[in-house]
């Protein structure tokens, strides 16, 4: 709070629209539904809207126009970085925040034209990094180092990553704060796994398999066929909950054939499929596998896997950036050169109920007492006022 008693507000600047689901958005609501009260007032800036209202969330939504962010045209690439950097510096104009928040690496670039030409230089920002270090094109890295020696701090979701970045050699002050997930993901109902399998069709006898993410690259779903694929011709007898999120007009034609490679090898009754849930549906969803899937070529962090932790799943994940750092145990990373230790672990699962009622707990223990909401909002709120009260 302020010397005058008002909260100090936070700016969230994103390039997604925040009800788009993905970590980056629900980390971003998460912050600003949890910290708005007395000491903060929190405005997410963000594209339009895809399916609700400003006026469905307690917190501040400001909305801006926005082409799709990945345009095969390098004339609408460029024609959209400028118009959101208009945006950008009309409504940080008018907001007149007192810290701003950068919660993904394309508003960061955005933010970082305005910063380098010496314009908001009076308001402290961070940066939170949701990428690698080494993930970002030569371009994109050399333009967030800039931006970033004016930076307060940088924000890490895992130490893989702050040491990447030393190794960077960015000079700005870096602090690891693990992801989370929402306030909806924080109470486990035990009597909610055999509702959702009453609800979608699925018997407790059933091994089900879960996948769920938004259509990126970094997500390589290309690859989920194929890890399905190992699986039939190991004879393993399973099911699929396949969960995918759709932003842009291509990712329609991904989704397709994902589904039909999927539904080639297991049979449409098989696999269920759903699409664009809600924080709430995928609270719920996470009831339904035994095993949740990661087949990521990089993550950062990985914040499906904690969710799925919270459900009690087991999970299973590429062994890749910070994915190890949140997994915690080598017996479930697999690599893609070697899908037969993934085969292997799925029947080693599969056949010992011991087996995977230990894999479930240890994971839900792993989620309770590192991933947690509230040690989450701490962390930035102890972080918020330590810069704003050396600004007061």
């Amino acid at each position: 709070m302020k010397a005058d008693g008002k909260p100090y507000k936070i700016l969230y600047l994103m390039e997604f629209p925040i009800d788009l689901p993905g970590g980056g958005q629900m980390s971003t609501q998460t912050l600003c539904e949890g910290l708005m009260g007395e000491q903060f007032a929190t405005v997410a800036v963000c594209p339009q809207l895809l399916t609700h209202k400003a006026s469905d969330y307690p917190f501040g939504i400001v909305e801006y126009e926005s082409d799709e962010n990945r345009e095969k045209s390098r004339f609408l690439r460029l024609s959209n970085f400028f118009s959101r950097i208009r945006s950008f510096y009309r409504i940080v104009r008018d907001e007149k925040p007192d810290l701003i928040h950068v919660s993904m690496s394309e508003s960061l670039i955005t933010y970082g034209f305005l910063r380098c030409l010496g314009i908001f230089r009076k308001i402290p920002f961070v940066y939170t990094d949701r990428g690698l270090a080494y993930g970002y094109r030569k371009h994109s890295k050399k333009c967030i180092l800039m931006t970033l020696k004016r930076a307060e701090y940088l924000i890490c979701t895992t130490h893989f990553n702050e040491n990447l970045w030393l190794k960077e050699g960015v000079k700005t002050k870096v602090r690891v704060i693990p992801n989370t997930i929402g306030k909806v993901f924080s109470e486990y109902d035990a009597a909610k796994r055999d509702e959702m399998r009453s609800r979608y069709g699925f018997s407790e006898k059933d091994f089900v398999i879960g996948f769920a993410g938004r259509i990126s690259e970094e997500k390589d779903w290309d690859f989920v066929p194929v890890l399905v694929g190992a699986l039939c011709d190991a004879r393993v007898n399973f099911k699929v909950a396949l969960v995918i999120s759709v932003y842009e007009a291509q990712d329609a034609a991904i989704v397709e054939s994902i589904k039909s490679r999927i539904a080639d090898r297991i049979g449409e009754t098989n696999l269920l499929y759903l699409q664009d849930l809600s924080q709430d549906e995928m609270a719920d969803y996470y009831y339904l596998p035994d095993v949740f899937v990661m087949s990521s070529l990089f993550e950062s962090f990985g914040k499906a896997a904690v969710e799925a932790m919270s459900r009690k799943c087991a999970v299973l994940s590429t062994s890749v950036g910070g994915l190890t750092e949140v997994i915690g145990r080598e017996e479930d990373l697999y690599t893609k050169e070697d899908t037969d230790r993934f085969v292997q672990r799925i029947i080693a699962l599969k056949d010992s109920p011991e087996i995977l009622d230990d894999e479930r707990e240890y994971f839900y223990q792993r989620y309770r007492d590192n991933y947690t909401l509230e040690t989450h909002l701490n962390r930035h709120r102890e972080l918020y006022l330590s810069i704003l009260d050396k600004e007061a």
